[in-house]
């Protein structure tokens, strides 16, 4: 979907940092960008943890427009590093980042529905306009900063289900 909204997105005069390995499609893609915005984009086609650490606490968002995810782990260490994480509204991601909802103040990313690229385009520019609100948006950061996705909480809720299956149980409903 990027391939089909990065010269827009080049337009509007963000950088764009690319880490990893994919089809050579892609990499050709990137490193073809790369070489004419050399101010705009970097390409890394490798996966290097030291790297990725520093990418993650050097960017303002993270984009992972999954097709689908099960899981999904990176945007939980992006926001972890106060990356606020722009993903499709699918799996793991939809399990962890809440769309951010500017009139009851809530959310700590930005979500899209549908798997498509200018779908993710406008989640893009939702995301850009509210990071010119430097207060919003570092509230933005504090959230995900704060999110607990720990092993700890996630057997808390399990107990709580469990707990609330046995009272429904218990009281013969």
């Amino acid at each position: 979907m990027i391939s089909q909204i990065v010269h827009p997105l080049l337009d509007q005069g963000i950088q764009l940092v690319v880490m990893g390995i994919g089809d050579q499609h892609y990499h050709e893609l990137f490193q073809t960008l790369a070489a004419r915005y050399p101010n705009q984009v970097a390409v890394f086609l490798t996966f290097n943890t030291e790297t990725a650490q520093r990418i993650y606490a050097g960017s303002d968002m993270f984009l992972m427009p999954s097709r689908f995810e099960p899981c999904g782990l990176n945007q939980m260490i992006a926001m972890r590093y106060g990356c606020v994480p722009i993903v499709r509204n699918v799996g793991g991601l939809a399990d962890t980042v809440q769309n951010y909802d500017p009139a009851s103040d809530t959310g700590n990313g930005f979500l899209f529905n549908d798997y498509d690229p200018w779908q993710l385009f406008a989640a893009i520019m939702r995301a850009l306009t509210v990071y010119r609100f430097k207060d919003v948006w570092r509230t933005l950061q504090i959230r995900g900063m704060q999110a607990d996705h720990s092993w700890g909480a996630s057997a808390r809720r399990y107990v709580d289900i469990y707990r609330n299956a046995l009272a429904f149980h218990d009281s013969g409903e």
